[in-house]
Parts: structure tokens; sequence; C-alpha cells
């Protein structure tokens, strides 16, 4: 009994100064991490310089063919050949589709005969009218006679005029047994097969052609953003007198930039009440053929340049419990200001400020919790940076809302 008393008295003392060991361990931690008391808290911070910026925005969009025509008969009658490839290219007056033609080779055959016809009945009455005019001279003949024969030679000439334009109308059917190509472009799959009936100006198309050098893209725009933009433009926060100003880039649906920049063509004027989006078009050159008709796109549409434009880094910036923005700024006292800012948009990692900073502010971007608004803060040792870019112009896309 007494040995195993000494052995529990033996493990205590052995885990109390085990315990000891490990406290006083922890205490020295807890009062190297802190910050000396007394001392001034050192921070980083960003020298506001105002830059020069090309906004651009980022619009979703979808391309649409430049043209587009729907291949259909013009008469009836049978299928005889297909003279295409589905997929390929066309030019304009190739032939895509022969029907039977031969009932509208008849038909103008017949036109041309009745034509002919006409025109041998219509001269000897031209001869006979003109020896009446010599007799009705020296009154060999009658003038009821002469007057006769001339109404007979208008209606001859008459005669002449109707079977002209019957052959013309048999002349046009007759071609139009050649389905050809209305417009350059790629024409699709074939909706008939060599031997099927076409309809004269049936519903269903026999192919349809697409033109896509060039190509439309359509994108759509807040009107919210709209408004912005004008406001912005209004206020001289933003120049539009870029002559780049109506020129336009491309994201393919992967990301990748497409290589060509388009041209702006036009703003519509009416806001769809579904979406309260406007749509604008641009036309885009594509020699490649790698844009198709319906793929989806971000169009990236210069808004404008702002001369003097503030830009804070985004870490720099917080919120309150109402969502205000706002950042903290060292003055030239050394003391810690908290600043309520108005952001127009973020562009980049950054955010441009509109209202609130100025050039020459220190922004804190680093120790931000070691500090509060109305407490004495340092910068540290190196850590000033600034906030100016090259001179050269910064053109940044700004996602669309």
């Amino acid at each position: 009994m007494r040995i195993k008393y000494g052995s529990r008295f033996i493990i205590t003392i052995q885990v109390l100064v085990i315990g000891l060991i490990l406290m006083t361990g922890c205490g020295k931690t807890k009062e190297g991490a802190g910050p000396q008391p007394g001392g001034v808290p050192e921070v980083s911070v960003v020298i506001m310089q105002p830059e020069r910026v090309t906004i651009t925005t980022e619009l979703p969009g979808r391309t649409s063919a430049f043209l587009v025509a729907e291949v259909r008969p013009q008469v009836n009658g049978i299928v005889q050949k297909r003279l295409f490839t589905e997929g390929g290219n066309v030019k304009q007056g190739d032939i895509l589709y022969q029907i039977d033609s031969a009932p509208y080779q008849a038909a103008y055959d017949s036109a041309a005969a009745a034509l002919a016809r006409a025109e041998s009945a219509l001269l000897p009455l031209r001869l006979r009218a003109e020896r009446y005019k010599e007799l009705l001279a020296v009154k060999a003949v009658g003038q009821q006679d002469y007057d006769d024969v001339v109404a007979v030679i208008k209606q001859g000439e008459a005669d002449v005029q109707y079977y002209k334009a019957a052959v013309e109308s048999a002349r046009i059917n007759l071609g139009y047994t050649q389905i050809t190509a209305p417009v350059t472009g790629r024409i699709g799959r074939s909706s008939v097969t060599v031997g099927a009936l076409a309809t004269a100006h049936q519903g269903s198309a026999f192919a349809t052609i697409q033109q896509i050098n060039p190509i439309y893209v359509d994108a759509v725009q807040s009107s919210a953003d709209l408004l912005q933009l004008r406001r912005n433009l209004a206020a001289g926060r933003l120049k539009d007198g870029s002559p780049n100003q109506t020129r336009a880039k491309l994201l393919l649906e992967d990301g990748t930039p497409y290589p060509l920049a388009g041209n702006l063509n036009f703003s519509d004027i009416t806001v769809d009440p579904n979406t309260g989006s406007v749509t604008l078009r641009m036309l885009f050159p594509n020699p490649q053929q790698i844009l198709l008709p319906g793929m989806y796109v971000r169009a990236v549409v210069q808004e404008g340049v702002a001369d003097r434009a503030i830009l804070v880094p985004q870490q720099a910036v917080s919120r309150d419990a109402k969502g205000i923005p706002t950042a903290m700024v060292l003055n030239n006292s050394g003391m810690v200001e908290q600043r309520v800012l108005k952001i127009d948009r973020a562009i980049g990692n950054k955010w441009m400020v509109s209202e609130g900073l100025k050039q020459g502010d220190r922004v804190i971007i680093e120790g931000l919790q070691r500090i509060q608004a109305g407490s004495p803060a340092k910068v540290a040792t190196s850590a000033a940076k600034t906030g100016a870019v090259s001179p050269s112009d910064k053109t940044i896309p700004v996602a669309a809302k």
C-alpha cells in the first residue's frame, strides 16, 4: 500500500510541473506577440494620383449573319438536280437546283410562235394602208376604207405587243426552272432531294444562305448604365472625343480575344420592356469565318476617357453596416481619418472613386486592424506606395452589371 500511494504522489507532482512549464511558455508567447505598449502603429499607404483611363464595358451579345436569304422555288415542277454541296460556299448566281424545264420550254416556244404569226400578219396590213393612202389622195378609194385598214393595223400592233409580253413571261418562267443563289455566302443543308415536287412560293425553304463576312454582333446594355454614362459625360468625368469611340473588340465564348476589331453601327432607340435594356449593333470582319451565327460573345465597347481618375485598391475599401464604402486616410498630422466614398465602378482590382478622395491623399492599405479613426499612425519604412501609372493610357475593361 505504501508503494502504491508513493507512486501516485510522484505522478501527480510530474503532472503539475509539466503544466507549469506549458503555462510559462504560453505566457511568454502571448507577451512577445502583442505590440509594445505606448507605440504608434505602423501602416502601409498608397498615395492617390490622378490617372488617365480609357473606360470600356463588356456587354453580352450574340452574332447574327450580315445577310440571310431563303431559297424557294418560283415555279411548279419536279426537282431533277441539286448542284451544290451542303455547308459549302456559293456565289451569287450559282445554280443550286434544276427543276424539270420541259413544260416551260414548250410554253416559251408556243409564245414565240404566236408572236411570229402576229408580226407576219401585220406586214401586209401596213402595205395595204400605204396603197390606200395613195389612192385616197386621188379619190380612188373612200375615206371609210382607209380608216378600216388603219384600225386593223392598230389591232395587229396590239396583238404583237401582247405576244411579246407572253414570250417574256414564258422566258422568265423557263429561267426560274434553274434556282440560283440570290446572295454570296455559306449555304446550309438542303430540305429536298432529287425527285421532290417544287411548288411556287411554298412556305418551306429549299435551303438557306447566310453571308457571315462581315458579321453582326448584337449586344445589350441596361438602360440604367446608359443613363449613368450620360450623367458622367455631362458632368465632365468622362470625355467622348476619342477617334476610336466607335471601335469595339470581342471576347469569344472561351475567353479568347477575337483578333479583328469592329465598328459600332448604332444603338437602338427603344428599351425592351421585358429586360430594361437597349441593343447595340456592331459589325466585325470575319474573313476566316471564325464567328458563326448564334455564337455567344462578349463585346468590349469604349464608353469614354477619364483624364483624372482616382483609383484606389479594393483591399483599402470596406463597408459599414449600411453598406456605405469607406477608407482610412493618414492625414498630414499623422492622424487616421475615415472617409466616406462614392464609388463609380470596379476597374480591374481597383475602385474608381468619384467622391471622397483627392490627389495626394495617403490611403491606408495594410495595418488596418491596428488602427481606428482619430488615432495616430505612421508610415512604415519603405512602405509608401504610389497610385500613379505610366504616362501611356490605360484601357481597362469593366464587366457589365
